[in-house]
Protein backbone atom coordinates (compact mmCIF):
# COMPACT_ATOMS: atom_id res chain seq x y z
CA UNK A 1 0.00 0.00 0.00
CA UNK A 2 1.23 3.55 -0.87
CA UNK A 3 1.97 6.01 1.44
CA UNK A 4 -0.70 8.86 1.98
CA UNK A 5 2.43 11.67 2.71
CA UNK A 6 4.26 10.15 -0.52
CA UNK A 7 1.27 10.43 -2.65
CA UNK A 8 0.50 13.90 -0.93
CA UNK A 9 4.46 15.15 -1.57
CA UNK A 10 4.78 14.10 -4.70
CA UNK A 11 1.44 13.64 -6.78
CA UNK A 12 2.68 14.22 -10.49
CA UNK A 13 5.51 11.64 -10.11
CA UNK A 14 2.74 9.25 -8.98
CA UNK A 15 0.66 9.81 -11.71
CA UNK A 16 3.39 9.58 -13.84
CA UNK A 17 4.47 6.12 -12.63
CA UNK A 18 1.09 4.81 -12.25
CA UNK A 19 1.03 5.08 -16.17
CA UNK A 20 3.46 3.29 -16.99
CA UNK A 21 1.88 0.91 -14.79
CA UNK A 22 -1.13 1.05 -17.47
CA UNK A 23 -3.26 2.03 -14.22
CA UNK A 24 -6.83 2.67 -15.45
CA UNK A 25 -8.20 4.97 -12.58
CA UNK A 26 -5.87 7.74 -12.23
CA UNK A 27 -8.72 9.68 -10.59
CA UNK A 28 -8.03 7.72 -7.53
CA UNK A 29 -5.07 9.62 -6.88
CA UNK A 30 -6.91 12.53 -6.32
CA UNK A 31 -9.89 11.21 -4.34
CA UNK A 32 -6.79 9.92 -1.87
CA UNK A 33 -5.12 13.66 -1.43
CA UNK A 34 -8.99 15.24 -1.19
CA UNK A 35 -10.18 12.63 1.55
CA UNK A 36 -6.21 13.04 3.03
CA UNK A 37 -7.24 16.58 3.48
CA UNK A 38 -10.24 16.49 4.61
CA UNK A 39 -8.85 13.55 7.35
CA UNK A 40 -6.54 15.93 8.29
CA UNK A 41 -9.24 19.18 8.51
CA UNK A 42 -11.62 16.88 10.62
CA UNK A 43 -8.18 15.82 12.74
CA UNK A 44 -7.50 19.32 13.43
CA UNK A 45 -11.09 20.55 14.87
CA UNK A 46 -11.68 17.45 16.83
CA UNK A 47 -8.33 18.15 18.33
CA UNK A 48 -9.52 21.51 18.72
CA UNK A 49 -12.57 20.86 20.22
CA UNK A 50 -11.02 18.13 22.48
CA UNK A 51 -8.78 20.93 23.97
CA UNK A 52 -11.03 23.02 24.79
CA UNK A 53 -13.01 20.35 26.63
CA UNK A 54 -9.94 19.54 28.44
CA UNK A 55 -9.09 22.81 29.10
CA UNK A 56 -12.64 23.57 30.67
CA UNK A 57 -13.03 20.29 32.34
CA UNK A 58 -9.28 21.37 34.14
CA UNK A 59 -11.00 24.81 34.73
CA UNK A 60 -14.05 23.36 36.19
CA UNK A 61 -11.73 21.30 39.02
CA UNK A 62 -9.99 24.33 39.85
CA UNK A 63 -13.16 26.93 40.49
CA UNK A 64 -14.94 23.94 42.08
CA UNK A 65 -11.25 23.43 44.20
CA UNK A 66 -11.54 27.04 45.37
CA UNK A 67 -15.22 27.12 46.16
CA UNK A 68 -16.58 28.98 43.03
CA UNK A 69 -19.48 26.86 42.30
CA UNK A 70 -21.50 28.87 40.55
CA UNK A 71 -18.88 30.28 38.11
CA UNK A 72 -17.73 26.16 37.84
CA UNK A 73 -21.46 25.49 36.48
CA UNK A 74 -22.11 27.99 34.45
CA UNK A 75 -19.02 26.63 32.31
CA UNK A 76 -19.98 23.12 33.16
CA UNK A 77 -23.41 24.06 30.98
CA UNK A 78 -21.30 24.08 28.33
CA UNK A 79 -19.82 21.02 28.12
CA UNK A 80 -22.88 19.20 26.28
CA UNK A 81 -22.39 20.92 23.37
CA UNK A 82 -18.51 20.24 23.49
CA UNK A 83 -19.43 16.14 23.89
CA UNK A 84 -21.94 16.28 21.19
CA UNK A 85 -19.20 18.36 19.16
CA UNK A 86 -16.64 15.35 19.78
CA UNK A 87 -19.12 12.36 19.13
CA UNK A 88 -20.03 14.44 15.85
CA UNK A 89 -16.18 14.99 14.64
CA UNK A 90 -15.29 11.52 15.80
CA UNK A 91 -17.94 9.43 13.71
CA UNK A 92 -17.00 11.91 10.71
CA UNK A 93 -13.36 10.98 11.00
CA UNK A 94 -13.74 7.16 11.49
CA UNK A 95 -15.83 7.91 8.23
CA UNK A 96 -13.51 9.59 6.20
CA UNK A 97 -10.59 6.92 7.49
CA UNK A 98 -12.86 4.22 5.94
CA UNK A 99 -13.35 5.62 2.94
CA UNK A 100 -9.26 6.88 2.27
CA UNK A 101 -8.43 3.51 3.14
CA UNK A 102 -11.03 1.48 0.31
CA UNK A 103 -9.37 3.98 -2.00
CA UNK A 104 -5.91 4.05 -0.97
CA UNK A 105 -5.90 -0.05 -1.34
CA UNK A 106 -7.05 0.14 -4.62
CA UNK A 107 -4.07 1.68 -5.92
CA UNK A 108 -0.77 -0.81 -7.32
CA UNK A 109 2.65 -0.31 -6.26
CA UNK A 110 4.56 2.17 -8.11
CA UNK A 111 6.83 0.70 -10.70
CA UNK A 112 10.79 1.54 -10.40
CA UNK A 113 12.09 4.02 -13.07
CA UNK A 114 14.20 1.06 -14.95
CA UNK A 115 10.78 -0.51 -15.22
CA UNK A 116 9.90 -0.54 -19.39
CA UNK A 117 6.64 1.00 -20.74
CA UNK A 118 4.57 -2.03 -22.22
CA UNK A 119 1.19 -3.05 -21.91
CA UNK A 120 1.44 -7.32 -22.94
CA UNK A 121 4.02 -9.69 -22.45
CA UNK A 122 5.84 -9.31 -25.74
CA UNK A 123 7.02 -5.54 -24.20
CA UNK A 124 9.04 -7.28 -21.24
CA UNK A 125 12.35 -6.61 -22.39
CA UNK A 126 15.09 -9.44 -22.28
CA UNK A 127 18.00 -8.87 -19.45
CA UNK A 128 19.94 -11.78 -20.90
CA UNK A 129 19.99 -14.89 -22.32
CA UNK A 130 22.12 -18.22 -21.30
CA UNK A 131 22.46 -21.41 -22.20
CA UNK A 132 22.36 -23.45 -25.91
CA UNK A 133 18.81 -24.53 -26.80
CA UNK A 134 19.13 -28.55 -27.28
CA UNK A 135 18.68 -30.11 -30.37
CA UNK A 136 16.23 -33.21 -29.88
CA UNK A 137 16.18 -36.59 -31.51
CA UNK A 138 13.94 -37.13 -34.68
CA UNK A 139 10.36 -37.98 -33.15
CA UNK A 140 10.54 -36.33 -30.06
CA UNK A 141 7.93 -35.84 -27.68
CA UNK A 142 5.95 -32.82 -25.52
CA UNK A 143 6.25 -33.44 -21.82
CA UNK A 144 2.58 -35.04 -21.34
CA UNK A 145 3.26 -37.46 -23.88
CA UNK A 146 6.75 -38.24 -22.00
CA UNK A 147 5.00 -38.62 -18.83
CA UNK A 148 2.40 -41.61 -20.21
CA UNK A 149 4.87 -42.95 -21.91
CA UNK A 150 7.02 -43.48 -18.56
CA UNK A 151 4.33 -43.51 -16.74
CA UNK A 152 5.41 -40.35 -14.66
CA UNK A 153 2.07 -38.46 -13.96
CA UNK A 154 -1.27 -38.98 -14.62
CA UNK A 155 -3.53 -36.21 -15.74
CA UNK A 156 -6.70 -38.28 -16.42
CA UNK A 157 -6.41 -39.57 -12.53
CA UNK A 158 -6.40 -36.32 -11.12
CA UNK A 159 -9.61 -35.24 -13.22
CA UNK A 160 -11.25 -38.36 -11.70
CA UNK A 161 -10.00 -37.37 -8.30
CA UNK A 162 -10.68 -33.12 -8.20
CA UNK A 163 -10.44 -31.84 -11.91
CA UNK A 164 -8.36 -30.82 -14.34
CA UNK A 165 -4.89 -28.92 -13.30
CA UNK A 166 -4.49 -31.27 -10.29
CA UNK A 167 -1.90 -33.80 -11.69
CA UNK A 168 -1.18 -37.15 -10.01
CA UNK A 169 2.85 -38.27 -10.12
CA UNK A 170 3.88 -41.49 -10.11
CA UNK A 171 6.42 -43.62 -10.01
CA UNK A 172 10.26 -41.57 -10.76
CA UNK A 173 7.61 -38.51 -11.73
CA UNK A 174 6.87 -38.17 -8.24
CA UNK A 175 10.33 -38.91 -6.98
CA UNK A 176 11.87 -36.33 -9.26
CA UNK A 177 9.30 -33.89 -7.88
CA UNK A 178 10.61 -34.83 -4.45
CA UNK A 179 14.47 -34.20 -5.70
CA UNK A 180 13.95 -31.44 -7.14
CA UNK A 181 12.04 -29.84 -3.73
CA UNK A 182 15.23 -31.21 -1.63
CA UNK A 183 17.80 -29.91 -4.29
CA UNK A 184 16.20 -26.28 -3.79
CA UNK A 185 15.42 -25.98 -0.53
CA UNK A 186 19.28 -27.36 0.27
CA UNK A 187 20.60 -24.53 -2.02
CA UNK A 188 18.60 -21.82 -0.55
CA UNK A 189 20.11 -22.85 2.57
CA UNK A 190 23.51 -22.74 1.17
CA UNK A 191 22.79 -19.18 0.23
CA UNK A 192 21.78 -18.32 3.87
CA UNK A 193 18.16 -18.59 4.00
CA UNK A 194 16.08 -20.16 6.89
CA UNK A 195 13.79 -22.80 6.35
CA UNK A 196 10.30 -22.50 7.36
CA UNK A 197 7.04 -24.44 7.40
CA UNK A 198 3.88 -22.43 6.66
CA UNK A 199 0.23 -23.11 6.96
CA UNK A 200 -1.33 -23.59 3.34
CA UNK A 201 -4.39 -21.48 4.31
CA UNK A 202 -4.71 -17.63 5.22
CA UNK A 203 -6.46 -15.49 6.56
CA UNK A 204 -8.11 -12.09 5.32
CA UNK A 205 -5.59 -10.07 7.00
CA UNK A 206 -2.64 -12.44 5.67
CA UNK A 207 -3.86 -12.09 2.34
CA UNK A 208 -4.70 -8.56 2.86
CA UNK A 209 -1.08 -7.90 3.97
CA UNK A 210 1.05 -8.86 1.33
CA UNK A 211 -0.92 -7.62 -1.53
CA UNK A 212 -3.68 -10.72 -3.38
CA UNK A 213 -6.61 -9.04 -1.10
CA UNK A 214 -8.44 -6.61 -2.77
CA UNK A 215 -6.54 -7.98 -5.99
CA UNK A 216 -6.71 -11.72 -6.74
CA UNK A 217 -9.93 -12.61 -4.77
CA UNK A 218 -10.82 -14.17 -8.23
CA UNK A 219 -7.71 -16.28 -8.57
CA UNK A 220 -7.94 -17.66 -4.78
CA UNK A 221 -9.68 -20.51 -3.65
CA UNK A 222 -11.92 -19.64 -0.68
CA UNK A 223 -13.15 -21.79 2.24
CA UNK A 224 -16.45 -20.10 2.89
CA UNK A 225 -17.43 -21.65 6.15
CA UNK A 226 -13.94 -20.67 7.74
CA UNK A 227 -12.91 -17.65 5.84
CA UNK A 228 -9.68 -18.92 4.54
CA UNK A 229 -7.63 -18.83 1.46
CA UNK A 230 -5.70 -21.21 0.22
CA UNK A 231 -2.22 -20.19 -0.80
CA UNK A 232 -1.21 -19.01 -3.69
CA UNK A 233 2.61 -19.07 -3.19
CA UNK A 234 4.54 -19.46 -0.10
CA UNK A 235 4.73 -15.48 -0.04
CA UNK A 236 1.63 -14.70 1.78
CA UNK A 237 1.92 -16.87 4.70
CA UNK A 238 6.51 -16.61 5.02
CA UNK A 239 6.34 -12.72 5.06
CA UNK A 240 3.16 -12.37 7.39
CA UNK A 241 5.38 -13.83 9.59
CA UNK A 242 6.27 -10.28 10.25
CA UNK A 243 3.10 -8.52 10.08
CA UNK A 244 2.74 -6.18 12.79
CA UNK A 245 6.68 -6.81 13.81
CA UNK A 246 9.61 -4.11 14.65
CA UNK A 247 12.71 -5.46 13.87
CA UNK A 248 16.15 -4.56 15.13
CA UNK A 249 18.16 -3.28 12.75
CA UNK A 250 21.13 -5.56 13.07
CA UNK A 251 18.65 -8.38 12.07
CA UNK A 252 18.32 -7.36 8.51
CA UNK A 253 18.66 -8.67 6.36
CA UNK A 254 15.92 -11.95 7.31
CA UNK A 255 16.03 -14.52 4.77
CA UNK A 256 12.98 -17.47 4.98
CA UNK A 257 12.86 -20.08 2.55
CA UNK A 258 9.64 -22.74 2.25
CA UNK A 259 8.04 -25.50 0.50
CA UNK A 260 4.16 -25.71 -0.53
CA UNK A 261 1.77 -26.17 -2.17
CA UNK A 262 0.33 -23.45 -4.39
CA UNK A 263 -3.36 -23.44 -5.50
CA UNK A 264 -4.40 -20.97 -8.14
CA UNK A 265 -8.03 -21.31 -9.75
CA UNK A 266 -6.50 -19.85 -13.01
CA UNK A 267 -9.56 -18.70 -14.21
CA UNK A 268 -10.31 -17.99 -18.00
CA UNK A 269 -6.96 -20.54 -18.70
CA UNK A 270 -7.73 -22.57 -21.48
CA UNK A 271 -6.19 -23.46 -24.96
CA UNK A 272 -2.93 -25.56 -26.19
CA UNK A 273 -0.32 -23.11 -24.02
CA UNK A 274 -1.69 -24.78 -20.72
CA UNK A 275 -1.88 -28.35 -22.14
CA UNK A 276 0.11 -30.72 -19.40
CA UNK A 277 2.25 -28.93 -16.68
CA UNK A 278 1.96 -25.54 -18.54
CA UNK A 279 -0.51 -24.04 -16.05
CA UNK A 280 -1.45 -25.99 -12.84
CA UNK A 281 -4.27 -25.32 -10.15
CA UNK A 282 -2.20 -26.97 -7.80
CA UNK A 283 1.60 -27.31 -7.90
CA UNK A 284 4.44 -27.07 -5.59
CA UNK A 285 7.58 -24.39 -5.51
CA UNK A 286 10.11 -23.46 -3.39
CA UNK A 287 9.59 -19.98 -2.15
CA UNK A 288 12.73 -17.51 -1.30
CA UNK A 289 11.80 -13.70 0.98
CA UNK A 290 13.61 -11.40 2.26
CA UNK A 291 13.10 -8.45 4.79
CA UNK A 292 16.09 -5.94 4.29
CA UNK A 293 17.01 -2.30 4.85
CA UNK A 294 15.86 -0.21 1.55
CA UNK A 295 18.95 0.85 1.09
CA UNK A 296 19.76 -2.47 0.41
CA UNK A 297 17.06 -4.00 -1.58
CA UNK A 298 17.86 -3.63 -5.15
CA UNK A 299 21.22 -4.88 -4.87
CA UNK A 300 19.47 -7.71 -3.04
CA UNK A 301 17.14 -8.25 -5.86
CA UNK A 302 20.19 -9.14 -8.46
CA UNK A 303 21.31 -11.45 -5.92
CA UNK A 304 18.05 -13.36 -5.58
CA UNK A 305 17.76 -13.04 -9.53
CA UNK A 306 21.67 -14.70 -9.61
CA UNK A 307 20.43 -17.38 -6.99
CA UNK A 308 17.70 -18.09 -9.16
CA UNK A 309 19.69 -18.34 -12.35
CA UNK A 310 22.57 -20.60 -10.65
CA UNK A 311 19.94 -23.10 -10.53
CA UNK A 312 18.62 -23.38 -13.96
CA UNK A 313 22.73 -23.11 -14.42
CA UNK A 314 23.10 -26.32 -11.89
CA UNK A 315 19.99 -28.37 -13.96
CA UNK A 316 21.33 -27.39 -17.17
CA UNK A 317 18.35 -25.31 -18.45
CA UNK A 318 18.76 -22.62 -20.73
CA UNK A 319 17.04 -19.60 -19.71
CA UNK A 320 16.65 -15.96 -20.51
CA UNK A 321 15.92 -13.12 -17.99
CA UNK A 322 12.97 -10.88 -18.06
CA UNK A 323 12.51 -7.34 -16.68
CA UNK A 324 8.52 -7.16 -16.85
CA UNK A 325 7.68 -4.17 -18.22
CA UNK A 326 4.62 -2.04 -16.40
CA UNK A 327 1.63 -3.31 -18.08
CA UNK A 328 2.72 -7.00 -17.46
CA UNK A 329 3.76 -6.18 -13.64
CA UNK A 330 1.92 -7.39 -10.80
CA UNK A 331 -0.10 -5.51 -8.27
CA UNK A 332 2.19 -4.82 -5.55
CA UNK A 333 5.59 -4.82 -7.42
CA UNK A 334 8.13 -2.00 -7.90
CA UNK A 335 10.63 -4.26 -10.29
CA UNK A 336 10.10 -8.23 -11.81
CA UNK A 337 12.30 -10.37 -13.17
CA UNK A 338 11.17 -13.55 -14.89
CA UNK A 339 13.12 -16.27 -15.39
CA UNK A 340 11.91 -18.65 -18.36
CA UNK A 341 13.41 -21.49 -19.64
CA UNK A 342 13.62 -23.18 -23.31
CA UNK A 343 10.76 -26.32 -23.93
CA UNK A 344 12.75 -27.92 -26.43
CA UNK A 345 9.66 -29.96 -27.92
CA UNK A 346 7.08 -27.29 -27.34
CA UNK A 347 9.92 -24.67 -29.19
CA UNK A 348 8.61 -21.47 -26.53
CA UNK A 349 9.59 -20.36 -23.62
CA UNK A 350 8.16 -21.21 -19.86
CA UNK A 351 7.83 -18.74 -17.44
CA UNK A 352 9.65 -20.76 -14.04
CA UNK A 353 10.20 -17.79 -11.69
CA UNK A 354 9.46 -14.28 -10.60
CA UNK A 355 11.77 -12.62 -8.39
CA UNK A 356 10.10 -9.26 -7.51
CA UNK A 357 11.07 -6.41 -5.34
CA UNK A 358 7.87 -4.48 -3.00
CA UNK A 359 9.74 -1.82 -1.43
CA UNK A 360 7.12 -0.26 1.70
CA UNK A 361 4.13 -1.82 -0.59
CA UNK A 362 3.50 -5.00 1.44
CA UNK A 363 5.75 -3.58 4.63
CA UNK A 364 3.18 -0.62 4.66
CA UNK A 365 0.22 -3.05 5.04
CA UNK A 366 1.95 -5.39 6.98
CA UNK A 367 3.09 -2.62 9.97
CA UNK A 368 6.21 -4.08 9.38
CA UNK A 369 9.34 -2.19 10.35
CA UNK A 370 12.64 -1.62 12.20
CA UNK A 371 14.73 0.52 14.00
CA UNK A 372 16.76 2.97 11.98
CA UNK A 373 20.60 3.64 13.68
CA UNK A 374 18.87 6.97 15.14
CA UNK A 375 16.30 4.50 16.87
CA UNK A 376 13.08 5.50 15.18
CA UNK A 377 11.03 3.41 13.47
CA UNK A 378 10.91 2.89 9.71
CA UNK A 379 9.53 0.64 7.09
CA UNK A 380 11.31 -1.83 5.68
CA UNK A 381 12.01 -3.53 1.89
CA UNK A 382 10.11 -6.70 1.26
CA UNK A 383 11.38 -9.13 -1.71
CA UNK A 384 10.39 -12.47 -2.71
CA UNK A 385 10.90 -15.00 -5.23
CA UNK A 386 10.65 -17.92 -6.78
CA UNK A 387 13.61 -20.74 -6.26
CA UNK A 388 11.59 -22.60 -8.19
CA UNK A 389 8.14 -23.22 -9.14
CA UNK A 390 8.22 -27.13 -10.26
CA UNK A 391 5.88 -27.69 -13.35
CA UNK A 392 7.48 -25.96 -16.19
CA UNK A 393 10.95 -27.04 -14.48
CA UNK A 394 9.75 -30.47 -14.32
CA UNK A 395 8.55 -29.94 -17.87
CA UNK A 396 11.73 -28.65 -19.85
CA UNK A 397 13.89 -31.40 -17.88
CA UNK A 398 11.68 -33.61 -19.61
CA UNK A 399 11.31 -32.61 -22.89
CA UNK A 400 14.88 -31.14 -23.17
CA UNK A 401 16.86 -34.39 -21.75
CA UNK A 402 14.47 -37.20 -23.82
CA UNK A 403 17.18 -39.05 -25.57
CA UNK A 404 16.45 -42.49 -27.60
CA UNK A 405 17.44 -44.21 -24.24
CA UNK A 406 15.48 -42.41 -22.09
CA UNK A 407 15.52 -39.41 -20.41
CA UNK A 408 18.28 -38.21 -18.55
CA UNK A 409 18.61 -36.75 -15.18
CA UNK A 410 20.96 -33.57 -14.42
CA UNK A 411 24.29 -35.12 -12.64
CA UNK A 412 23.38 -32.44 -9.74
CA UNK A 413 20.08 -34.42 -9.17
CA UNK A 414 20.95 -37.85 -8.68
CA UNK A 415 22.22 -37.59 -5.13
CA UNK A 416 18.33 -36.52 -4.48
CA UNK A 417 16.64 -38.98 -7.15
CA UNK A 418 19.10 -42.38 -6.67
CA UNK A 419 18.74 -42.88 -10.30
CA UNK A 420 20.45 -41.79 -13.51
CA UNK A 421 17.62 -42.45 -15.84
CA UNK A 422 14.16 -42.52 -16.46
CA UNK A 423 13.61 -45.18 -19.12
Amino acid sequence: MLQVSYIRDNREKVLERLAVKNFKQPELVEDVIGLDEKRRQTQNQLDNVSSQANAAAKQIGELMRNGKKDEAETIKANTGKWKEEIKQLGEELAAVEVELQDKLVLLPNLPHSSVPKGLTPEENEVVLENGSKPELPAGALPHWELAAKYNLIDFELGVKITGAGFPVYKNKGAKLQRALINFFIDEAEKAGYSEVSVPLMVNEASGFGTGQLPDKEGQMYFVGEDKLFLIPTAEVPVTNIFRDVILKGEELPVKHCGHTPCFRREAGSYGAHVRGLNRLHQFDKVEIVQVVHPDNSYDVLEGMSAHVQGLLQKLGLPYRVLRLCGGDMGFASALTYDMETWSAAQQRWLEVSSVSNFETFQSNRLKLRFRNAEGKTQLAHTLNGSALALPRIVATLLENNQTEKGIKIPDVLVPYTKFEWID
